[in-house]
């Protein structure tokens, strides 16, 4: 562990607390040394979004998604390194729980009245799960503080305009916001575009007038681009979308799109995309509009989708407590084929799908010897790690984590007790869980091909070859290209959601045997090398689709994925650090300079 991770006054912890005597000091010693570590973080968490917006400006695309990186392993990172140093400075914090309920008492104290006290309190609870891991000790989730978005903080948040019509000289305005240092190629052209086509999604409804528009200061950054956010109000309808796409080229800055509509919004902010990272700090607000603008979506997912990933886990665990309570009903088997290595359940009508990790596989089971549960954990905690180009399932993974048994049906618990026995136990009326996946809720795409209509079919297998393509820009092969791994979600869009089979791109060897012919007796030489063979003419057979109009149709649009040339000019590109570019947002939306 590097020193600049943990503060060097953390190594004499273990003589400040013998010094001390006194049990009750040692809380709040504790208590003190938590919330140095914690403002520590957030100050450096609060850091990168200014990086973010000068690598967007200087065209520095490959530090962009190492600024995206950080914000996502930050909190980890000193969070885990903290948790470390308590157990080997302070042995007895593996077992006090007395300490660390008092420790609790007098931060919570502390952080009072702070802006991110729930943040804090998050930090803390994740600390003492962390120090008790190996002791399967659940801790709370939830944080119970209430935090006052007041006017005052709504009114910093977000700049307001009282106006009947989206002009381009109001959208001029708003171009400055974010207050770029890199001028605008032709910001007064731009704006005379995008208010053309903003006014043409709006004119689909006669009867509705804007009021007002509320756009969120600072910009949103991810990849190559930059975002600004806001909502247009309106009359006889809730209120819609303003979301303007730049990019930033060698003229400079231009608006590349306005993907001003509720499905364009959710693909733009779905959390299978990377997180953005947002010039501005009132993260709560922030989560609050997102949720307003595409009210669909859960509000847990909204904080993840800004950066903040763990306090999204306590927003999501307290979303699905809620979602149990107020049903009533029971978390069954998921819909769709059993998993070989998970075990997915899931509520009828919940936003969400869980799974647990078998002890073992099934039989069905593809690769050879089994690598164990904290490998695939680690497969998918890989995912979420990275920048998931709209393509693949985020997973909120959750650690010593417990639900009421009363929310399981019988059938289920029996087989996770007797399956997954390393990771699922009983404790009084309480299911404890060392490790729990929670994913958005998806349709498996055999059952959605075996239900929806023919278009809809259609435009899912379609879109089957833009995920597989997405998933190779991010450095991500899956070996098991099976179809039963997929699902479709919102507007027919298809992500992959299973990721026990995931390998690195850039270390598969693509080969072929489309210069062999019918009669050749000799055995082809990549049968004997090592590793991750892929062979892409194999790849139409491999999805397992039954219709064979549907199987042509995935043909004539990816004919390309069939080709070995295809996946190596990918892979020399990963290779040579270059950010391949990746459909964000429809063509339709972009104003065709």
């Amino acid at each position: 562990m590097s020193a600049d991770v943990i503060r060097p006054h953390l190594f004499g912890l273990a003589h400040r607390l013998q010094s001390a005597g006194n049990p009750d000091q040692h809380a709040q010693i504790l208590s003190d040394v938590v919330l140095q570590e914690f403002d520590r973080f957030y100050l450096d968490f609060r850091a990168i979004p200014g990086r973010a917006k000068s690598a967007f400006e200087e065209r520095d695309f490959p530090q962009s998604l190492v600024h995206s990186q950080n914000q996502l392993l930050l909190y980890g990172e000193r969070m885990h390194a903290l948790a470390s140093t308590l157990v080997a400075q302070v042995p007895a914090s593996e077992s006090a729980t007395m300490l660390w309920d008092e420790l609790e008492m007098l931060y919570r104290a502390l952080v009072f009245g702070r802006y991110e006290a729930d943040l804090a309190l998050a930090f803390l609870h994740s600390v003492r799960r962390s120090v008790f891991m190996g002791e399967w000790r659940p801790v709370d989730y939830s944080v119970g503080i209430k935090v006052d978005t007041s006017a005052a903080g709504i009114s910093e948040m977000m700049v307001s305009y009282p106006v009947s019509t989206i002009s381009a000289g109001l959208l001029q305005q708003i171009l400055n916001l974010p207050g770029f240092s890199t001028a605008y190629r032709d910001q007064a052209g731009d704006a005379v575009l995008a208010a053309q086509q903003i006014n043409a999604l709006l004119s689909s409804d006669q009867e509705a007038h804007v009021v007002g528009v509320d756009v969120i200061r600072g910009g949103f950054f991810r990849n190559r681009g930059a975002y600004i956010v806001g909502r247009i109000r309106l009359t006889e309808r809730p209120v819609v979308p303003l979301i303007l796409a730049l990019l930033n080229d060698e003229d400079g800055i231009y608006i590349d799109a306005a993907p001003s509509s509720e499905s364009a919004a959710h693909n733009l902010f779905s959390t299978t995309r990377a997180n953005f990272i947002v010039t501005n700090n009132h993260y709560h607000e922030l989560s609050e509009f997102l949720h307003e603008i595409m009210p669909k979506r859960p509000l847990g997912l909204h904080y993840s989708s800004i950066g903040f990933n763990h306090f999204g886990k306590v927003a999501v665990m307290d979303e699905l407590n809620r979602e149990l309570d107020q049903s009533g009903a029971l978390l069954d088997t998921a819909v769709g084929f059993p998993g070989t290595v998970a075990i997915g359940f899931q509520a009828p009508n919940s936003a969400y799908n869980l799974k647990v990790i078998r002890d073992r596989p099934t039989q069905g089971y593809k690769w050879g010897d089994f690598a164990g549960v904290d490998s695939v954990l680690a497969k998918y905690s890989q995912v979420h790690d990275i920048n998931r180009t709209g393509s693949m399932l985020d997973n909120v993974i959750y650690y010593n984590v417990t639900l009421p048994q009363q929310h399981f049906n019988n059938a289920l618990l029996d087989e996770m007790l007797r399956d997954a026995g390393y990771t699922v136990s009983l404790r009084g009326s309480s299911v404890v869980f060392h490790h729990l996946i929670v994913q958005r809720r998806m349709i498996p795409l055999p059952v959605f091909l075996e239900n929806a209509s023919r278009a809809d079919c259609e435009r899912a297998v379609v879109n089957l070859g833009y995920c597989i393509k997405n998933n190779m820009a991010a450095n991500i092969f899956n070996r098991d290209l099976d179809g039963r791994n997929y699902g479709v979600g919102s507007h027919i869009r298809v992500y992959l959601f299973d990721y026990d089979a995931l390998e690195p791109f850039t270390e598969v060897k693509i080969r072929s045997n489309a210069d062999r012919y019918d009669g050749e007796e000799d055995i082809p030489d990549w049968v004997f090398e090592d590793g991750v063979i892929f062979l892409p003419e194999e790849i139409e057979s491999g999805l397992r689709i039954a219709d064979r109009s549907l199987r042509q149709l995935f043909r004539s649009v990816h004919g390309d994925l069939l080709r070995a040339d295809y996946w190596e000019r990918i892979q020399d590109e990963l290779s040579e650090g270059k950010v391949p570019a990746i459909q964000v947002y429809p063509d339709s939306y972009r104003l065709h300079h």
